[in-house]
């Protein structure tokens, strides 16, 4: 799970985190911070004034809920998504 915060809003704490690229499907270069002891993504690198941040790297995630879903063309058959959410089988355009 992902979510974005405004760049200005976010500040990392801890173990300073190492960048590592990857390459995404649509051939653009992402640069995304992981966690030098583990390897975890902890977010990418700010783009037009916001952070992409990993969730689950929150010290509180009780505050969350989803509501917008991407890449679900290879979720299971099993999940179901809650109506009134934003659902795209790839990328989300924006």
């Amino acid at each position: 799970m992902g979510l974005v915060a405004a760049e200005t809003a976010f500040h990392l704490s801890g173990i300073e985190p190492r960048p590592l690229q990857r390459t995404a499907d649509s051939g653009r270069v992402n640069t995304r911070l992981v966690c030098r002891e583990c390897g975890a993504w902890v977010c990418g690198m700010p783009r037009d004034g916001v952070i992409r941040v990993r969730a689950g790297t929150l010290d509180d995630t009780s505050w969350l809920r989803p509501t917008r879903h991407i890449w679900t063309r290879s979720k299971q058959p099993w999940i179901t998504l809650p109506a009134g959410d934003e659902i795209f089988e790839v990328q989300d355009p924006r």
